[in-house]
């Protein structure tokens, strides 16, 4: 009985093998993001401390979202700067009163 080699197959370029996936690696962030972080950490800290005793409908809302920004800081997508300043004026902005219809 004749030996056969086992062939191999190569994978293709755009495939990793399965345990060399460089989408596990970390990024070490810049000085700069550090900062940045810190500050909007300590800022949304301020902002929920100090809407604890404030009342209306769009107190409880913004708080939340408050909330919800300090969980999710490690995901990738994090707010732009103009979108972080109204989350964190959120609780203290009063929504303009709706104009009724007079009949």
């Amino acid at each position: 009985m004749a030996i056969h080699t086992k062939l191999t197959v190569k994978e293709p370029p755009g495939r990793q093998p399965v345990g060399t996936s460089t989408h596990g690696a970390k990024r070490e962030p810049t000085e700069e993001e550090r900062a940045t972080r810190k500050a909007r950490v300590a800022a949304a800290k301020d902002a929920l401390a100090r809407s604890v005793g404030l009342r209306g409908d769009h107190v409880l809302p913004a708080r939340a979202a408050l909330k919800s920004y300090l969980r999710r800081l490690n995901e990738p997508n994090q707010p732009g700067d103009d979108q972080f300043q109204a989350l964190v004026e959120g609780p203290f902005r009063v929504p303009p009163k709706p104009r009724g219809e007079r009949r």
